[in-house]
């Protein structure tokens, strides 16, 4: 009896440890935030632990774990019919909200999930939930389009995907289809979908033989930008969960088809050293001048970091790190004026942070009416956190507050 109440202690104290994490005093809900970090640290170390067995590449065993706790099939209910289907070729899930004998047209959102270009799925528990809850709320028809994923694919695939399903979308046959007011479609995602929302807004607007284009966008905590891995929201929240600064470089590098050893390079921001200095870099990093685009409350006390000599052959192994399709953040001015309305959510502890706060202030100096909804205690995901089990406070909130905006501007 004596040995199982030690050995349940020690059992104890050992979970205490690797749950315990120190988070900024402000933070939602913190021990929550502890456990739910806990659980997707065990996932990827059984997935690297995986691969280094030869069972297979740490993304795909990741992927299938996720598969199994997560991804749920198309359950449809009083209120909202939900299908799975492809729109030239890319899959996706439509949730449509069920009101019997209305002809009038519904708004409709074109949705893209997070994960790094490379975990999750529309499909998933929590962003089932999400667009069920949008439907319903919005009395809208949300498409939920699942673009191919890192390894089996990389840049510019995920945003190729991105874009020919809103092509297909924004046919009027396929809006007239889904009874869709082609007056009334918004782009969304969140965190690396965020991404994907804003290059491809970037692009439909530059495209004059697309008839139908989206009335606003909303990005959530979006990845918009790799050339510096040393913002002020980078150096401040490098190690609060459930982005970490590493990890961020590495979903770069996933995405780009890029070595991960050049992770310390990146996280150096060597890609960006004086040495390394070109015109079109140049101009780049104008667009990341975080001193120049934050405001002083965000900018705090950090500092840039600015190496003096670089990596050599570094931008020459990853050109795409100056492509504004997967870097939205360094598009023109020009472009940036054409793009619609947009609605930009933050989070305080977030690495991402001022890549958000940096768009929606260069889309301002470009003249598009902008609405930042910042989240003091928010942490990245807070949105999707906010049903059950992995409910918080502020992921609740938020996702009232974001689905308010589209039912106020779309």
């Amino acid at each position: 009896m004596r040995a199982a109440v030690v050995a349940s202690l020690l059992l104890s104290a050992a979970a205490s440890y690797y749950i315990y994490q120190p988070l900024p005093g402000a933070v939602a809900e913190p021990w929550k935030l502890m456990l739910l970090d806990a659980v997707f640290r065990a996932m990827f170390r059984v997935s690297h632990f995986a691969q280094d067995l030869g069972l297979g590449h740490h993304l795909h065993v990741l992927n299938y774990m996720v598969t199994l706790i997560e991804v749920r099939g198309p359950q449809s209910s009083e209120t909202v019919r939900v299908t799975d289907t492809s729109f030239d070729g890319v899959q996706a899930r439509v949730f449509e909200s069920v009101t019997p004998g209305s002809r009038r047209l519904k708004r409709g959102v074109i949705y893209f999930h997070g994960g790094g270009w490379a975990l999750g799925t529309g499909r998933m528990r929590s962003y089932d939930l999400l667009c069920r809850t949008m439907a319903e709320e919005l009395d809208a028809v949300i498409i939920s389009v699942d673009y191919r994923l890192a390894p089996e694919v990389h840049f510019p695939e995920p945003y190729n995907d991105a874009l020919r399903a809103c092509r297909h979308i924004l046919r009027a046959e396929v809006l007239a289809l889904y009874s869709m007011d082609p007056e009334r479609v918004a782009v969304s995602g969140d965190s690396a979908g965020g991404n994907l929302a804003a290059a491809v807004a970037q692009q439909l607007a530059l495209d004059k033989s697309v008839s139908v284009g989206f009335k606003v966008q909303a990005l959530v905590y979006p990845v918009l930008q790799a050339l510096d891995f040393n913002t002020p929201s980078y150096q401040q929240n490098g190690n609060v969960p459930i982005l970490y600064r590493t990890n961020m470089a590495r979903f770069w590098l996933e995405y780009l088809s890029g070595d991960m050893d050049l992770v310390p390079l990146l996280l150096a921001n060597n890609h960006t050293a004086v040495d390394q200095s070109q015109e079109a870099m140049s101009a780049a990093k104008a667009k990341t001048n975080w001193t120049a685009l934050l405001a002083p409350a965000f900018q705090k006390h950090y500092k840039p970091v600015v190496p003096g000599l670089g990596s050599p052959g570094l931008l020459e192994q990853l050109p795409a790190l100056l492509d504004v399709r997967a870097a939205p953040l360094l598009a023109e001015k020009e472009v940036l004026k054409l793009v619609p309305p947009a609605y930009i959510m933050t989070c305080e502890h977030d690495v991402l942070r001022d890549d958000g706060l940096m768009y929606a202030q260069r889309l301002e100096e470009a003249g598009v009416t902008v609405t930042s909804d910042h989240y003091a205690e928010g942490f990245h995901g807070c949105m999707v956190f906010g049903f059950w089990p992995a409910r918080f406070s502020v992921g609740t909130r938020s996702m009232t507050n974001y689905i308010r905006w589209l039912e106020q501007n779309l």
